[in-house]
């Protein structure tokens, strides 16, 4: 009796180590799977309007190419328009209106005028990469100038980069810059470009 209570015995010991020598293991519960965070979310969609503050470098050249005048100062005003966003790209036009406060001067450093606005219509093409926009734009303006104490106004053209950045679902703020170009401006034999960079910030309905 007492041999087979002992047999009995040995035979619960051991049992564990003989199934794992047989090859049969109890397998880990697999780890539970870690969500990922949602990718960020933004729509360019729709219309806007706002703000804007510029630094303009400007210079004109005479009919021989020859420097005639140049000036720097501030530009200022309001804008805008309306995006539709394709994906990953944007696509858009805009109204800008702008006062300019730059004074012309000769090479000599005599006072011949100012540059008195530059208005601008154009459109934009853009890489939505979520919060911001980067895009390209080109488009028609019009600038009106004093000019040896006559008034002038004519048509040109622009073109440059900007990036506008989502604060909020309805706040950008933004920077562009831009060129442009005015020849032989309202007659006076003037080839006028003037090179500007701006900030702004626009609310989105």
């Amino acid at each position: 009796m007492k041999h087979a209570v002992i047999a009995g015995v040995f035979t619960l010991a051991l049992a564990p180590f003989a199934a794992n020598a047989g090859g049969v293991v109890t397998p880990a519960p697999a780890p539970a799977p870690v969500p990922l965070p949602p990718a960020p979310i933004s729509d360019w969609t729709g219309a806007y309007i706002g703000g804007q503050l510029e630094y303009g470098d400007v210079t004109a050249d005479d009919a021989t190419g020859a420097e005639a005048a140049e000036g720097t100062g501030a530009l200022y005003g309001i804008f805008g328009g309306y995006r539709y966003d394709l994906g990953n790209l944007v696509v858009g036009a805009e109204l800008d209106l702008n006062l300019a406060d730059i004074d012309l001067e000769s090479p000599a450093g005599a006072d011949i005028g100012s540059l008195d606005s530059v208005h601008r219509l154009g459109v934009e093409l853009g890489y939505d990469a979520g919060p911001a926009l980067l895009y390209g734009t080109v488009g028609a303006a019009r600038a009106s100038a004093e000019i040896n104490g006559v008034d002038y106004d004519d048509n040109g053209y622009f073109y440059g980069v900007g990036i506008d950045y989502l604060v909020t679902d309805n706040v950008t703020v933004g920077a562009e810059l831009l060129q442009h170009e005015f020849d032989d401006f309202d007659g006076t034999d003037l080839d006028i470009s003037a090179t500007t960079f701006g900030v702004n910030a626009a609310f989105r309905f």
